[in-house]
């Protein structure tokens, strides 16, 4: 009588080796460090919000300036901005009514990251509902906060984001 052994140990057909292990710590990493340089360029090339001295205190004045940009806004007074050069105009003026006179205009540039170009400008009055100034504008990315008074009550805030380019 012969008795056939049969081999009952399985050789494994993978075995984990330290390339292996290579492998997966640059995956690993090269995703994190690929998310960060995803999140960083959008963090450079998109919106960036706006300086805050105190960020609590700004929080807390949000709602009331909400309900003031609301009832300005019903009121249908609007204003155009142009800037020609170093010449500022800007115009306010009722949809439907057309020009609209107030006491004083203020305009504030502001740099949509840092405050160190910010500067605000105070608007000679012109024809009715136009308002003119002389100042040079550095290139690039500004914010415009124009606000319009008259018989001191705020009649027209407006906020936009203007491009200036070189040369224009």
């Amino acid at each position: 009588m012969s008795i056939t052994r049969v081999n009952t140990n399985r050789q494994k057909s993978f075995i984990f080796t330290g390339w292996h292990m290579a492998g997966v710590m640059v995956l690993f990493f090269g995703t994190i460090i690929s998310v960060n340089f995803y999140m960083a360029y959008n963090a450079i090339t998109s919106w960036s919000g706006l300086v805050a001295q105190n960020t609590y205190v700004a929080s807390q004045q949000f709602n009331g300036k909400a309900a003031e940009a609301r009832a300005l806004s019903a009121t249908g007074v609007t204003g155009k901005l142009n800037v020609a050069g170093s010449d500022i105009r800007y115009e306010v003026f009722h949809l439907e009514d057309g020009p609209v006179a107030a006491d004083s205009l203020i305009l504030q540039f502001k740099r949509p990251v840092g405050e160190h170009q910010d500067f605000e400008l105070d608007l000679a009055p012109g024809t009715k509902g136009v308002f003119t100034a002389t100042h040079e504008l550095l290139p690039g990315q500004w914010i415009v906060d124009a606000s319009a008074f008259r018989d001191g009550k705020r009649i027209l805030h407006q906020a936009e984001r203007i491009a200036v380019l070189r040369g224009q």
